[in-house]
């Protein structure tokens, strides 16, 4: 049996650099030991396809352990194909596809059809106590639930919430008044973390959590013990097992996490419903107040009249919280480190700002698309820096490639955003941070060159939500504060659900000027 590994913790030409001249090697060996060696114990003896985008990114550590494990290690392929790690491990197996258009087309079609039983076995390995939302949906019912969804990020019900995360962006840099004074470092994903998880309970639920001053909130708790747990299982081979895990004591600390976020969630939801009796209640909301996602919800009906079930509105609801929110916070929090590293850039940004808003502290939606310097600078950081570095499919019917090549049903599919968005051939100097690559004079690359949201009818249906968020939250930051980087303790890239730093993400403030 031949496995196909992607190795989240190998760096690119780029971190390789800095590593060698900053820190320690073999620190930076053991961090990988700890991340890779039990992925390759679990692997026995079967033989290994180690791949890579580039042959530069190869990690002789990682050979070097598996040789001692008594892995079986295939070569390389010849030459590096374009884009795809599909590529990589097909191309030893049978032959070379070396056009990453035609693979697009094809792989795009599948996204469409995730298996029913690929689908379930990722809820139940989650926990059975977390009913399927659209992330993980298949088939008709995911055609339904996207359907009544899409009203819910129409930009005339995204426009209300520019006010609501400029608010909760304010909370956190009043915070960020105090290491500002002190002259200390700040750890950036905590506060942004906590900033998006206010944001996105105001737009959800029109809920007001206080939660960036008060970490004591038992819901607030919950939806970190929530994603915290699902990361940690993911990388516990003894998690595996849904017994060892309903028995250990981060299973009841699950299940308890479970029952609190689903008692607030079905109470919001009962309060909402008392008020929205019929269809035409709608139309009083608008007159009180802009409707939030759960309006739109409770609301929603499909060409025979079907709504949502209360078990699909939690369902949906509680995927907007935790995937909204984590993949928000890793995009900021990434894009902020890169402007720290830039001042030039961060520079540019300011004053294309300060511009704008004069005396001004927060954002309007008019406001979004007369920034184009500071959008270019955030999609330059999500190409670095992609919120969700690798997204999969399993293939369910063979595809057959343009010229006669064929993959066979049931083949993982992985794509990794993370190498794409670094690929030479595609990318000129790809390590470098240059948010020119997204002027207008420079648009006419491929359309899928650049896929932090994913793309084709699977594509993350919050995208414009999640990059007016990040608009709001840079924009405010840097008219405020110049950024700089804590050069002593660097980030390190993990992959996991989200891309995180090991280590956190630290930077030193300054008032602006």
């Amino acid at each position: 049996m031949v496995v196909g590994v992607s190795w989240s913790g190998a760096a690119g030409t780029g971190e390789l650099q800095f590593i060698e001249g900053t820190m320690n090697a073999n620190i930076y060996c053991d961090i990988l030991k700890q991340s890779m060696i039990p992925s390759l114990r679990r692997l026995d003896r079967r033989a290994v396809f180690q791949h890579d985008n580039d042959p530069k990114h190869t990690s002789k550590t990682t050979t070097a352990w598996l040789k001692k494990l008594r892995v079986k290690v295939m070569d390389w392929p010849s030459m590096s194909p374009d884009l795809n790690p599909i590529e990589h491990l097909w191309g030893v197996l049978k032959r070379k596809v070396f056009n990453f258009h035609q693979l697009r087309d094809v792989v795009m079609e599948e996204w469409k059809r995730t298996p029913v039983a690929t689908c379930e076995a990722l809820v139940n390995f989650m926990s059975k106590r977390v009913k399927a939302g659209l992330l993980i949906l298949s088939g008709e019912t995911w055609f339904q639930h996207r359907r009544l969804i899409t009203p819910a990020f129409h930009y005339d019900v995204l426009k209300a919430y520019i006010k609501l995360i400029s608010d909760s962006t304010n909370v956190m840099l009043d915070k960020w008044e105090t290491p500002c004074k002190e002259k200390r470092s700040l750890e950036l994903f905590e506060h942004v973390s906590l900033m998006a998880l206010d944001s996105i309970m105001k737009c959800a639920f029109s809920y007001k959590s206080n939660c960036q001053t008060d970490k004591d909130n038992p819901y607030i708790r919950a939806v970190y013990d929530l994603s915290y747990l699902v990361h940690r299982r993911m990388r516990s081979i003894v998690y595996r097992s849904s017994l060892l895990f309903h028995l250990s004591p981060d299973g009841f600390r699950f299940r308890k996490a479970c029952r609190i976020a689903h008692q607030h969630t079905d109470k919001v939801i009962a309060q909402r419903k008392k008020l929205l009796k019929n269809e035409e209640e709608m139309e009083k909301v608008k007159q009180k107040r802009h409707p939030d996602f759960l309006d739109i919800l409770l609301c929603a009906k499909d060409e025979k009249g079907r709504g949502l079930s209360d078990e699909d509105l939690r369902a949906e609801v509680d995927t907007f919280m935790f995937e909204g929110h984590d993949t928000t916070m890793s995009g900021i929090s990434w894009i902020l480190y890169c402007l720290a590293k830039h001042p030039e850039h961060q520079k540019r940004c300011r004053e294309e700002i300060q511009e704008l808003l004069g005396k001004r502290d927060s954002m309007e939606w008019e406001d979004l698309n007369k920034i184009p310097y500071t959008t270019m600078c955030i999609k330059e950081g999500l190409r670095l820096y992609p919120p969700v570095p690798i997204v999969s499919r399993e293939l369910s019917k063979p595809i057959t490639f343009y010229d006669g090549r064929s993959l066979p049903a049931g083949t993982i599919t992985t794509l990794n955003m993370y190498c794409i968005h670094r690929n030479s051939s595609v990318w000129k100097e790809p390590e470098v941070f240059d948010p020119l690559r997204f002027s207008p004079e420079n648009s006419n690359r491929h359309s899928h060159a650049h896929v932090p949201f994913a793309a084709g009818p699977r594509n993350c249906i919050g995208q414009n939500f999640a990059i007016n968020e990040m608009k709001v939250a840079v924009a405010l930051t840097v008219n405020r504060f110049e950024l700089s980087p804590d050069l002593a303790n660097p980030p390190l890239p993990l992959s996991q659900l989200i891309l995180r730093s090991k280590n956190g993400i630290h930077v030193y403030l300054k008032k602006a000027s």
